[in-house]
């Protein structure tokens, strides 16, 4: 499980349009430019996020991508889920067959997991990621272990 190129590429795109869109419409030239991603696939991406209405297209000289709703009403989620990125960790995609045509017995577990991870990705705002406010948690001064709060994670989805 975990989130591709085409769900990153989404993302960043989606923070470098809304950081520049008060200067006018943002080209997709100009982002692929400055996020390194290349033209053809930002415009596929951003078919997709236009058939989802985040983003709109201004036509003409000047023109280029703008948000079609305010920064602070746009979540993470909705840029993964607009560009087909799955968010699945169970091995069935969801469809309960995953063993011999049955539930395996950590099926709940990576349902669970997806749930959590929708939850925290529809919790993050495209504002919060613009203005920086979205921090790794720490404790003190030092960075949470990965490893531990991993666990800490599956525990609770396995209790929940």
């Amino acid at each position: 499980m975990r989130l591709t190129t085409k769900g990153r590429f989404a993302v960043t795109a989606m923070i470098d349009l809304a950081s520049r869109q008060t200067d006018g419409p943002v080209t997709l030239a100009g982002i692929a430019e400055r996020q390194n991603i290349s033209l053809s696939y930002l415009e596929q991406l951003f078919g997709k996020l236009r058939r989802y209405k985040l983003v709109s297209s201004v036509r003409g000289p000047g023109g280029g991508y703008r948000l079609a709703r305010d920064m602070a009403d746009i979540t993470v989620a909705d840029i993964i889920v607009a560009v087909d990125e799955p968010l699945d960790a169970t091995q069935c995609g969801g469809k309960q067959n995953c063993h011999d045509q049955h539930v395996c017995m950590t099926h709940d577990l990576w349902t669970n997991l997806n749930k959590r991870m929708y939850e925290y990705l529809a919790s993050v705002t495209l504002a919060a990621l613009v203005h920086r406010e979205v921090k790794p948690e720490t404790e003190g001064n030092v960075i949470v272990d990965v490893r531990r709060r991993a666990m800490i994670s599956l525990r609770e989805a396995m209790s929940a």
